[in-house]
């Protein structure tokens, strides 16, 4: 076994057949706070593994800020200035960035379009099912999230493969089939104050900025006439910059997270027959048991901060400027918090994951949509199956960033 000291989760071929969890058990075992390598131009960053660790960065934005960015490439001011979205935001403007799109995903606001999902989510599992063998992926979790965030913008459905296309190229911009150019690649420099250095930003940008001079102005009630006809609360109006990375962030936050999350636990139902019996059994359990789906499947490894002052964290020193990143997937995965952390278990009771984040100013804002929508796919799925079986291997993304599955060919016998 290699030296404690050798371990770097910046290395990309760790997450190349999904998550590293036993790499994440070591950490949590011998070195929660733990420094890691990088290549150059980055510096290297900690890794937060264990839950309370995690919770206090998160809950600490005045020492561990995300103004410095929240994924592990380190970029210079001109970067940081081009590229900043709320999510690179703090204090009052990042409140004020927040309050302007609030009010559309409050739990009462997304219920509102529970019959729609319903009414999807039926159309998209007749035409899967239909097929009998399938891609679960293409055919299911990838087309159901993108088309509510296609009626939450007000575009046509026909732009969703569009919107796909855009979110794959730009999250893999670490796996050499989604991303046009590699993230380490020196041809990324042209991009480089684009986010992800991913061309697919920049088609992003276009087509948001086609629909706000559409709707500008008027009376729409859908999320782009909200970007681009209020003014946020602290009364400075949204940059063209701002409106860019604003909607660059709904079209990724809106797909990736609900489309993996659906994935996963398809395959952990698979893969424990005793829980999908028991949810078909006891349906009502469900809304209960989607906690279990998002802490099971943790679809968004990490967002990092980056040190403001000298601090000491966890019996070791933190310098100002170094990044320290909490890594939500092994907050899931910890024993301290989580009995039989690797059981699915859909009656776990309490069930305070870190999927959403835990705390802290930047909670995942659609985190009630999201539970909306992965609630009403598994209600239909879960009543209308007998047998679901992997036919195939299960495909990867390679990132350390997203914990994304690209391929996972399923045959379904319907009850």
């Amino acid at each position: 076994m290699s030296s404690i000291d050798a371990v770097t989760l910046a290395d990309l071929d760790l997450f190349a057949d999904g998550a590293p969890w036993g790499v994440f058990d070591r950490l949590r075992a011998e070195d929660p706070i733990h420094w890691n390598e990088e290549e150059q131009p980055n510096s290297g960053f900690w890794s937060a593994t264990k839950y309370h660790d995690i919770v206090k960065i998160l809950r600490d934005p005045e020492t561990f800020t995300s103004t410095h960015f929240t994924n592990l490439e380190e970029v210079d001011a001109e970067q940081e200035e081009a590229r900043r979205s709320m999510l690179e935001t703090d204090g009052s403007r990042h409140r004020a960035l927040r309050r302007l799109m609030q009010g559309e995903f409050t739990p009462s606001a997304v219920s509102g379009y529970e019959t729609f999902l319903r009414g999807l989510t039926a159309t998209t599992l007749d035409n899967a099912f239909a097929k009998g063998t399938f891609d679960f992926v293409e055919e299911v979790a990838a087309d159901f999230p993108i088309r509510v965030l296609a009626r939450m913008l007000d575009v046509p459905d026909s732009d969703t493969g569009k919107l796909i296309d855009w979110g794959n190229r730009m999250i893999g911009n670490t796996d050499p089939e989604h991303g046009d150019v590699m993230l380490d690649d020196p041809e990324s420099e042209k991009y480089r104050l684009v986010p992800f250095r991913s061309p697919a930003a920049l088609e992003v940008f276009e087509y948001g900025q086609n629909l706000a001079n559409a709707r500008r102005g008027k009376d729409g009630k859908d999320l782009v006439s909200t970007m681009v006809n209020s003014v946020p609360s602290d009364g400075i109006p949204l940059s063209e910059r701002d409106f860019n990375t604003y909607f660059l962030l709904l079209v990724v936050a809106g797909n990736e997270t609900t489309r993996h999350t659906i994935s996963h636990t398809m395959d952990y139902l698979i893969n424990n027959p005793d829980q999908l019996a028991l949810l078909q059994e006891r349906p009502d359990l469900i809304p209960w048991a989607v906690e279990e789906f998002l802490r099971m499947a943790s679809p968004v490894y990490h967002f990092r901060r980056t040190a403001t002052k000298d601090v000491e964290f966890g019996g070791k020193l933190i310098k100002a400027g170094q990044k320290i990143v909490p890594w939500f997937a092994s907050g899931n995965r910890d024993e301290a918090i989580f009995a039989d952390p690797y059981k699915m278990d859909v009656t776990r009771n309490p069930n305070e994951h870190m999927t959403f984040g835990r705390g802290g100013p930047h909670l995942c804002l659609g985190n009630s949509l999201a539970r909306l929508e992965i609630r009403v796919m598994f209600e239909d799925l879960i009543g209308r199956v007998d047998k679901v079986e992997k036919v195939g291997q299960i495909d990867h993304l390679r990132s350390n960033f997203v914990n994304g599955i690209k391929r996972f060919p399923v045959k379904v016998t319907l009850r």
